[in-house]
């Protein structure tokens, strides 16, 4: 069914490579300079799989890749066991869609599902549009670092949100 969300699978790591490195080539989104190999991309995907970390995305009718998402630890310490982080994106020709919003959604259902205690969200802090987005589902600003990357010749400050899963 076209704009659902659903289970990505290995056929999908071209596509989620082209989205990623779009957005690293493109805007301060990611903090990476160069764009990452398919090798990189398979060995995270299937990571992601081992760990049981989910990764979704959004297919139009022909089976093409719109938008994905997925979630990971905040921290490799045991104590943030309960803590993840997460990232969407959005293919450059369907942004505005409101397909962010469909995996955020189901990023924080399937999180609570999974009795996980807290959400993070990475966001430069330029990117207006996505912390409005995780703010009209509860985030909260909760951490503001100033230059903490450097990218396009430019200092950038990333704000962290968090949505308590649980209360």
């Amino acid at each position: 069914m076209e704009n659902s969300v659903c289970s990505l699978e290995a056929r999908h790591i071209p596509a989620i490579q082209e989205i990623l490195n779009e957005v690293i080539q493109n805007s301060t989104a990611v903090y990476y300079y160069e764009p990452l190999d398919i090798d990189f991309i398979k060995k995270w995907f299937h990571r992601k799989m081992k760990d049981g970390y989910p990764i979704i995305g959004i297919l139009d009718n022909r089976d093409h890749l719109l938008a994905y998402g997925t979630f990971g630890p905040f921290r490799n310490w045991p104590a943030y066991q309960h803590t993840i982080e997460h990232s969407i994106y959005v293919h450059r020709d369907h942004r505005g869609e409101g397909l962010a919003r469909k995996l955020l959604a189901s990023l924080i259902q399937i999180a609570r599902e999974r009795k996980y205690h807290t959400m993070i969200a990475g966001i430069d802090a330029t990117n207006i549009a996505s912390k409005k987005l995780h703010q009209s589902f509860g985030f909260e600003s909760c951490a503001y670092i100033r230059h903490a990357g450097y990218k396009f010749g430019k200092w950038l400050d990333l704000e962290f949100y968090q949505l308590l899963l649980e209360e």
